[in-house]
């Protein structure tokens, strides 16, 4: 943890199981900063909802303590905590104008009218919806009663907001944007907001930290750069982007770089992560987009295997090549539309090079 950094809420040993038997988290610690993006990313199943629901007081931890600002939050309940929320559905009442679904929480805290006006004008110009006070759910888009539901969060300052997969229901272009939305009013208000999602793309737009989890654990708690560049362990390697996976045997190593002996026999240098020994099994993970085809990259280590192209995929901005090392392992390659090389076609023969250290030598998930 940071030294320094002004935590606002934390869980210390926290358990949750639902059976007695199997634990959906298990031990949690983590620190929550004032003033940060958390993002709470994993699979289905990996523990991350359930933690962000104990915070909320929708669940309640099996041992373990949660607390916001010092304050033990198991025994408190959800609209006692100083938390706003904002769900997949956006959770609206269908028969209240935008207006009257965001004084909703005033009025529950007791919130004089000519103050709740000034509350509901603000949070609305937050999310740029002036104007559309009188309107009903049911007459708005997707993002905009995402924007309804976000200015509902926020309109009684809570200290602390949770979201759980707000943008799941929208399109991709739209998702896009709102993402950007969200972490701009962030940025603004300097709230500190946990958010939940399973998509990795949308965590590392958004995020200061990101929590991985995954069998109701952390695998690695990180930013979004340090999670891609130096993932932790194999899980964090593969949920984090796109990687190729070449499975091999650790010949040596010295300090950080080890020699790797692919099944083909071909041998590789790579970074090692968490030190596997002479004779260990690995999966070296390298990214697509560190791989070239004939041309070496900067850098004086490189890895030169001999490959052929099986198949070439036009995106647009870039080119996916499947290519297969000899040997038979097979890796796809991300290549620039400009920067492509006319002698790259299917079925030719070239040498597949990234440098030492782009692939990361580590022990096979269990």
């Amino acid at each position: 943890m940071s030294a320094g950094r002004d935590v606002i809420a934390a869980f210390r040993g926290v358990r949750k199981t639902y059976d007695g038997e199997t634990l959906v988290v298990r031990n949690l610690d983590l620190d929550i900063y004032r003033g940060e993006f958390l993002t709470l990313l994993g699979p289905s199943g990996s523990g991350k909802t359930t933690t962000l629901m104990m915070l909320a007081g929708f669940e309640t931890p099996t041992s373990g303590a949660v607390t916001l600002e010092g304050r033990d939050l198991v025994r408190l309940p959800p609209h006692r905590r100083d938390i706003g929320m904002v769900f997949q559905n956006y959770a609206l009442f269908p028969h209240m104008t935008v207006a009257e679904n965001i004084a909703f929480p005033l009025s529950v805290r007791g919130i004089g009218r000519d103050e709740a006006t000034q509350r509901i004008k603000r949070a609305l110009g937050m999310v740029r919806l002036e104007g559309f006070e009188q309107r009903r759910p049911a007459q708005l888009s997707g993002g905009q009663q995402q924007r309804v539901a976000l200015a509902r969060a926020l309109v009684f300052e809570p200290k602390l907001v949770l979201m759980d997969e707000p943008l799941g229901a929208l399109d991709k272009q739209l998702r896009e944007e709102m993402q950007l939305e969200i972490r701009h009013i962030h940025e603004r208000l300097g709230i500190t907001v946990v958010y939940v999602t399973h998509d990795q793309a949308e965590a590392l737009t958004m995020s200061d930290r990101i929590a991985v989890f995954h069998r109701g654990v952390v695998q690695q708690l990180d930013t979004p750069s340090a999670l891609y560049e130096r993932p932790g362990n194999a899980f964090v390697a593969r949920f984090i982007g796109e990687n190729n996976r070449l499975n091999g045997t650790v010949e040596q190593v010295s300090d950080e770089v080890c020699t790797v002996r692919l099944a083909s026999g071909a041998r590789i240098g790579a970074r090692a992560i968490g030190s596997p020994p002479p004779g260990a099994s690995v999966i070296v993970s390298l990214r697509p987009e560190r791989i070239t085809l004939g041309g070496a990259p900067a850098g004086a280590a490189l890895n030169r295997v001999p490959a052929t192209v099986q198949e070439l995929i036009y995106l647009g901005d870039h080119i996916r090549a499947r290519v297969e090392l000899d040997g038979g392992e097979s890796c796809m390659v991300k290549l620039a539309v400009a920067e492509r090389d006319a002698a790259i076609a299917e079925g030719a023969r070239v040498e597949a090079l990234w440098r030492t250290e782009d692939g990361l030598a580590m022990t096979p998930e269990e």
